[in-house]
């Protein structure tokens, strides 16, 4: 039997929550096209993200380590991959849409630039002429416009879910775009994916840390999740072996997801949530982890801040690529001739700043490494 796009609509309308985003009642495109036969909006626009270049980029670009400091180390793909993991276990336990999850989780990190959010800051403060730079308001631009795989229109043509859930992706270290219907709430689907970001991070962070050795496990006991935890399922932190390691991350993520899914169903009984429109207008974000548990995390992301991410070895690299993209940046500007001639003929149509944010943005950490070497190392003539 053959399921065609109108029966599978038909399913997501029976057996979804009555606030779950369907497919069949997007807002639609900014392109008017047929949509596939055997695909919803939702899954046509996953796909489309990821058949991207922007997306095959994330494999070399970095998470916490730079790309090349070893392969078992997550970067921004797999950083990816695991936050769209989590987010359809909440968001299947929730009765949401997982294809729309799935894409917006999928598509939430186009946008970063090479070295993470170091390269981030280096260029923000370089294209502060031309308004900063942004990783979030990038990830729209790679979608919108700067993925030009179709002869009618730029970009990938996405419904205004996706590019709702990318614009309004919200963490710590993600601002939502104010001028994106700033009095409205985004979709649960777009929520899930902003609470699943921090929980794939927090936990896959840690198991970074504990792998490299800048964490170690009597160290770590520090943290009242984690010294549960181990109380709970009998680590031995003076024996700590790999398969201890995997099994304290694996349940962590667990409870962490666990206690999102009961909590965010909890507050949507209590504010009588019936339908998308009562999401719209509800004065706050609905999907969140229990105040408890968001204690614990707080504490736990204050203990990776100064364990981790400001480990000296970490300190070093973001000085360094700091300078090499800021040296990149100025040497393009003050030389644009040096561009490569497609780059050159986006700063005739964008403005010069403009391309070369485009440019280096769009780079891996191996890609900048190199080009740098091309730029600055008289020994590399090519």
């Amino acid at each position: 039997m053959l399921y065609e796009r109108t029966e599978l609509e038909d399913r997501e309308r029976r057996t979804l929550a009555p606030y779950a985003s369907l497919a069949a009642d997007s807002r639609g495109r900014l392109h008017p096209e047929s949509e596939s036969r055997f695909r919803t909006a939702f899954q046509k626009d996953r796909d489309r993200v990821i058949h991207t270049s922007a997306f095959r980029r994330l494999e070399y670009k970095t998470q916490v380590f730079v790309n090349t400091r070893g392969d078992y180390y997550r970067t921004r793909l797999t950083h990816t991959l695991e936050v769209v993991q989590v987010g359809k276990s909440i968001a299947r336990a929730l009765g949401l849409n997982e294809d729309l999850t799935e894409t917006i989780a999928l598509a939430h990190d186009l946008g970063h630039p090479p070295f993470g959010h170091a390269g981030e800051r280096t260029l923000d403060r370089m294209a502060e002429g031309i308004g900063g730079f942004d990783h979030n308001k990038q990830s729209l631009r790679i979608v919108t416009e700067l993925e030009r795989r179709y002869p009618d229109y730029p970009g990938l043509n996405l419904t205004w879910e996706t590019l709702e859930g990318i614009m309004k992706h919200e963490t710590e270290y993600d601002l939502p775009d104010p001028e994106w219907e700033p009095d409205r709430q985004p979709s649960l689907e777009a929520q899930v994916v902003n609470v699943a970001d921090e929980l794939a991070y927090n936990a896959h962070d840690l198991d970074d840390g504990l792998r490299s050795g800048h964490l170690s496990p009597r160290e770590i006991v520090e943290v009242e999740i984690i010294a549960e935890l181990v109380d709970r399922l009998g680590i031995d932190v003076q024996d700590f072996a790999n398969t201890q390691r995997y099994y304290l991350v694996r349940e962590l993520l667990g409870e962490v997801i666990t206690d999102a899914a009961l909590h965010t169903d909890e507050v949507l009984r209590e504010a009588g949530v019936k339908g998308v429109a009562d999401v719209r207008n509800a004065p706050t974000k609905l999907v969140a982890n229990s105040p408890a548990m968001r204690a614990k995390l707080a504490e736990l992301k204050q203990f990776l801040y100064q364990r981790f991410y400001y480990h000296f070895r970490q300190i070093r690299m973001t000085h360094k690529a700091d300078a090499i993209l800021e040296r990149m940046y100025r040497a393009y500007v003050d030389t644009p001739t040096m561009l490569p001639f497609e780059v050159q003929g986006h700063a005739e149509e964008l403005g010069l700043e403009r391309a070369v944010t485009d440019y280096i943005s769009g780079m891996t950490d191996r890609f900048a490494g190199e080009e740098y070497r091309r730029l600055f190392d008289p020994d590399v003539l090519t």
